[in-house]
């Protein structure tokens, strides 16, 4: 048996704590915890956490997340006494738009199988009697949340931890991290060293100067977050003691960014209702100088508006004033996700950052699955440090999009709603070009995206599409509508740069790919594979398209840039896992940022393209997914016979530089074919049409090929690839649950993803993607149901904002099963 390896964990705060107790639970039990304050009241984050826990989130991973920790919390007592108490939660809605928003996330939890309920004002007060029925217009309550004694539970779990064998140190202060090569091998603290074969980081806010001892940015900011306690309010007189501490629901007032909890007698407020307050760490206290460093002096002008509002909500506070406040700190990222997972330049180094009491124990969970197992059982794309474009990691944009994630934390979110700043910061070569033929661009991973072109106002098409509901108006135009009719009649251009390019080369390559995915890609040049990468367990990590266009270089278009990372974790040398190809000689490099991609589809798209080459684009001689290299115009590109829109095309690549040229060439010659320019929001919904799976939309690592509907992008027949025993006994049809397309009966109900679908009148599964199909004239819905329910005809309602909506399940594709229109 391998020996263990010499885990140590840095800060014991309620994520280190957790992080100790599942990994020694799952047999690890070499495990250091070092900690700069005190044990276990850490001068951390933990230490002054208000201990809220809400399940409701979009992100189905955060709910899971704040599940589990519940869960276990529920089941934890210290010397007696309770670490979790479900409370219950409620929201309450003081705002038409607020009303509408809790039924949105009455689905979600719907949808990932949590129990709540909507209630009308005087059942909301009926729960929570301190709140004033005549001020709300509805609540949301979820029986299950809770309230967590955070210190508590991190000292509960540091004794499990500890009774297996792992060692806490309070008052070591880390002060580097050794490497030998690119690997961990010690960390330095000024009581000594500790060896050490993987370091993870639970620091909180002070990540991102442990991060800095090997090299590795951390792209969170600490903020400052107001909270507040009342003088003891009569009305709470003799409900509660010390030991219960609290009976009521934790209330949230959202439209107001405000949160509320009992304590004993008094209340505690908690504000997000003020300016960003982003703190320097080298402001910050040393635990050893201050009781508590991350509590910061109350400001109370910045509370004023905070009090009014929770005075109008909560009528009885007329009773009380303000005893104490404090501002504490804590972790915001650009995206308002954690930071979790393995350095991507430094082996043994992982992170388990910028994660509130919330999510706390289920993160511990995932990250231990992860470095015990390889992966965790639950999906964290959202979640993986190396999720982040380098752009992305820019000081200015962490700190800008972190502020700005502070404001919007209980902000009222569209699916579609873009970044507002900084901004423009990626664009393509045929931005100028898109301008001026007045594009609205949406934004996605820094780049600017356009989703249609006001100059298609006056196609006639507009006029066919049909309206929709207000919600899903949002971030939309009959424009778009328009643009994927006329895809379908003559040919579009779609701007296609954003998507990740990746290019792999060497002697190995071959191997090193083949090993990695699932298709067979062992295919002469010029040939185009569609394959997935999958995890040891089958699950996809992604899908991605594969050109061979030499005998030892080959393109790969990917999802982003967790690709690029799986990829150089896999290369020979790389890690501690062993290399997937040979001695041999591999490259991975990423070349989007050099390149550029036009996609040109529709009907008409040979007419547009052959004159301008010599090279034979017909169909005998430029097959469907084959490449060549060609010259249109004066440009010479990469062209490859793919379509993502279900319509005769390519997808054209060619340098930046000349990227200008290749738009203005194909511009130019299109006119008199009735060319136009498209948009995302057209080319999402010709995908839907013909059943194009997006990653990390319709599956995740949580699904595997046969679920998806992917199987054929699987080939049993290769001697081994990553998942390949996994998938044993695996079909399509001994599957429990399928990826099924739903055509919605109401053309006003554009659904917009993550609502629960309704299956005999029982909650059975969740929408994934969805759009307007305009060209067979109804919504479409992707979504997840159990096999008994997922056949063709299947009647079924998707609950929208609180209504029920029916659809049928239908076969797919929905556009062109014969696939006639993409093979001419």
């Amino acid at each position: 048996m391998a020996a263990q390896p010499k885990v140590v964990i840095i800060g014991a705060g309620i994520v280190g704590c957790a992080l100790s107790d599942e990994l020694t639970a799952r047999g690890w039990t070499d495990v250091t915890v070092l900690e700069q304050g005190p044990l276990f009241a850490t001068g951390g984050s933990t230490s002054h956490a208000p201990g809220l826990v809400f399940q409701t989130n979009g992100s189905k991973t955060m709910t899971e997340f704040a599940h589990y920790t519940g869960e276990k919390y529920s089941s934890l007592t210290l010397d007696g006494q309770w670490c979790f108490k479900r409370v219950g939660g409620l929201e309450a809605a003081t705002s038409p738009e607020r009303l509408a928003e809790i039924r949105r996330r009455h689905g979600w939890l719907t949808s990932w199988g949590v129990d709540s309920r909507l209630l009308s004002p005087e059942e909301s007060a009926a729960l929570h009697p301190l709140l004033d029925p005549e001020r709300i217009l509805g609540g949301f309550h979820i029986p299950s949340d809770g309230l967590a004694k955070a210190v508590r539970a991190g000292e509960a779990q540091a004794r499990l931890a500890m009774a297996r064998g792992a060692r806490f140190h309070g008052h070591h202060t880390v002060t580097g991290i050794e490497t030998t090569g690119d690997r961990v091998s010690a960390v330095i603290t000024d009581q000594g060293p500790f060896a050490a074969d993987i370091v993870v980081s639970c620091a909180g806010f002070w990540g991102p100067r442990i991060g800095r001892m090997v090299g590795q940015e951390v792209p969170l900011v600490p903020l400052a977050h107001q909270y507040a306690r009342t003088t003891p309010l009569p009305r709470l007189k003799g409900l509660n003691d010390e030991r219960t501490e609290a009976s009521l629901p934790i209330l949230r007032n959202q439209d107001a960014g405000l949160y509320y909890r009992e304590l004993v007698d008094r209340i505690g407020i908690g504000s997000y209702a003020h300016r960003p307050m982003p703190v320097r760490l080298d402001d910050v206290a040393h635990p050893r100088d201050a009781e508590m460093p991350s509590s910061l002096q109350f400001t109370e002008a910045d509370f004023e508006g905070a009090w009014a509002d929770s005075l109008a909500l909560l009528p009885c506070l007329a009773d009380t004033k303000i005893d104490e406040g404090f501002n504490g700190i804590f972790s915001f990222t650009p995206d308002g996700m954690p930071l979790m997972g393995e350095s991507p330049e430094v082996q043994g180094f992982w992170l388990a950052e910028a994660v509130w009491v919330t999510h706390s124990a289920g993160v511990a969970r995932a990250m231990a699955e992860w470095l015990v197992h390889g992966r965790p059982s639950t999906d964290v794309h959202e979640c993986d440090l190396g999720r982040f474009e380098e752009v992305q990691l820019a000081p200015s944009y962490v700190h800008e999009r972190s502020c700005q994630n502070f404001v919007e934390v209980y902000d009222i979110l569209h699916p579609l709603q873009p970044i507002e700043a900084p901004r423009p910061l990626r664009v393509s070569p045929f931005h100028a070009r898109q301008e001026a033929l007045g594009a609205v661009f949406l934004e996605g991973g820094g780049w600017e995206r356009p989703h249609w072109y006001e100059a298609n106002a006056s196609l006639p098409e507009v006029a066919l599409i049909p309206g929709r509901n207000a919600w899903a108006s949002r971030y939309w135009s009959p424009i778009a509508g328009a643009e994927a009719l006329v895809t379908r009649e003559r040919v579009a251009l779609y701007d296609m740069t954003p998507l990740k390019r990746l290019e792999v080369t060497g002697p190995e390559a071959l191997a090193f790919l083949q090993v990695l995915t699932s298709n067979q890609l062992d295919k002469p040049v010029g040939s185009v594979t569609y394959t997935l990468l999958l995890d040891e367990a089958g699950g996809i990590r992604s899908d991605l398209t594969i050109a061979r266009l030499e005998t030892e270089r080959f393109q790969v278009g990917a999802n982003g840039n967790l690709d690029l990372d799986w990829l150089r974790r896999h290369l020979p040398g790389w890690g501690h896992r062993p290399a997937v190809a040979g001695g041999g000689s591999v490259q991975v490099r990423d070349i989007t940022a050099g390149t550029c991609c036009l996609g040109v589809w529709g009907p008409r798209a040979r007419d547009l393209v052959q004159p301008l080459t010599d090279t034979d684009f017909s169909h005998q001689g430029f097959g469907y997914f084959k490449a060549k290299r060609a010259c249109l115009g004066d440009v010479p590109v990469t062209a490859m016979r793919l379509s993502y829109v279900g319509e005769l095309g390519w997808e054209l690549y060619t340098t930046a530089d000349l990227g200008a040229k290749l738009w203005d060439t194909l511009w130019e010659a299109g006119q008199e074919l009735g060319v136009i320019a498209a948009g995302r929001s057209a080319f999402d919904s010709l995908r839907l049409e013909k059943g194009y799976r997006s990653w990390g939309h319709d599956m995740t690592t949580e699904h595997n090929p046969y679920e998806a509907g992917l199987g054929f992008a699987v080939r049993r027949t290769k001697p081994h690839f990553t998942g390949k025993p996994a998938l044993e006994g695996i079909s399509e049809d001994t599957v429990g649950r399928r990826l099924v397309p739903l055509v919605i009966q109401d053309q006003q109900s554009v659904v917009m993803g993550h609502e629960p679908v309704y299956a005999e009148g029982r909650p059975a599964g969740y929408v994934t993607s969805a759009a307007y199909g305009y060209t067979i004239g109804a919504p479409i819905a992707y979504a997840w149901l159990p096999a008994e329910h997922a056949g063709p005809g299947t009647p079924v309602e998707i609950e929208y904002f609180g209504a029920k909506i029916p659809a049928v399940t239908a076969a797919e594709p929905l556009f062109d099963p014969e696939m006639s229109r993409i093979r001419r």
